[in-house]
């Protein structure tokens, strides 16, 4: 058999409020809990990062936010270390949170600590940018892009995130788009990733509209879609021999539970990759959200999990085989 990059995916780490809080009294790599090891194995890691790492700012107060997002950035950027963050999707509703200021310190902290990162900067075309590394022998591209919070959209000559509107009618938004996955396949990646904060809360399900811009990004040479916001996980679906991850739901957290929808369970969503940078199969390791910190889930919690997406993803006409703890995904069958 050859040989399989291993790429993981999360849903959103908001390391922020009560979660900074814990970092500052427990080791950096606490807040990994016990799926730390299956991180640290992965080849390479690719996060939502759904809030500032700065000490400097203001709450925002220009238009109303109930929530403001910040996290110390040496212990922030520790814990992104320890477990071996590779890449960093910045396109989302919290980057902004405490200002210009935060956001630039952000933008310089993960450079500094080598970790790529899009959807977000000091101008419109540095949010807009895509972002490269290589992982295990692979090229492997990110565009990240935006539909929430449209104040803190960047524009010509001021920060902010890369937001678009996640609609094929809209001329603007469409040709935005175009030009960073014309830029990334620029460069001729053997993987491009699509890294989306789209959506409202609490949603199960992708709206028809945001279906079709996720084919529209495979037909478009896209090999991945990783969607994230609804802080729930949404149904997988397979278009052309590409994965469509709607949404990867919460991955680190301090938010209150809803007791039917789960936000406090999801999947580390471990993509394999073969030679040719072709997804082979995606593996789903059921995790759960507990003491501000992510574990591995078992008994009923990761039934839940199974079950949940299951049923979620029948929708698109995808099966899953199941071994152990783990749903698995064939790709290529």
């Amino acid at each position: 058999m050859p040989p399989t990059t291993h790429l993981g995916l999360t849903g959103d780490v908001m390391l922020g409020r009560q979660v900074d809080a814990r970092q500052r009294t427990r080791d950096v790599d606490a807040v990994w809990g016990d799926v730390l090891p299956r991180l640290r194995s992965l080849d390479g890691l690719c996060i939502n990062l759904e809030c500032c790492l700065s000490t400097r700012g203001r709450p925002w107060t220009r238009t109303y936010r109930p929530f403001h997002f910040r996290a110390d950035p040496d212990r922030a950027l520790g814990a992104l270390s320890a477990a071996g963050v590779d890449y960093c999707s910045l396109a989302n509703n919290h980057l902004m949170d405490y200002g210009p200021d935060a956001l630039a310190d952000t933008l310089d902290a993960l450079d500094g600590a080598g970790i790529a990162r899009a959807g977000a900067g000091r101008t419109l075309a540095e949010a807009r940018e895509p972002a490269s590394l290589a992982v295990d022998g692979l090229d492997v591209a990110f565009v990240s892009f935006t539909d929430n919070t449209p104040e803190y959209a960047a524009t010509a000559d001021s920060p902010g995130t890369a937001h678009v509107r996640f609609d094929l009618d809209d001329r603007e938004s469409r040709r935005a788009v175009e030009a960073s996955l014309s830029a990334a396949r620029g460069a001729d990646p053997d993987l491009l990733v699509a890294s989306l904060h789209w959506g409202p809360n609490m949603v199960t399900e992708p709206p028809p509209a945001f279906r079709r811009f996720g084919r529209w990004l495979v037909d478009r040479g896209v090999d991945v879609v990783h969607g994230h916001s609804a802080h729930v996980f949404q149904g997988i679906e397979v278009y052309g021999g590409r994965p469509i991850v709607y949404d990867a739901g919460d991955f680190v957290d301090d938010y209150v539970v809803d007791p039917e929808l789960r936000n406090d369970r999801s999947f580390l969503f471990d993509l394999r990759i073969d030679g040719d940078g072709t997804p082979v199969e995606l593996r789903l390791a059921p995790v759960e959200i507990r003491d501000c910190a992510v574990h591995l889930a078992g008994g009923e919690a990761a039934e839940w999990c199974r079950e949940r997406m299951r049923e979620l993803s029948d929708a698109f006409g995808t099966t899953f085989d199941r071994e152990g703890e783990e749903l698995v995904l064939r790709i290529d069958d």
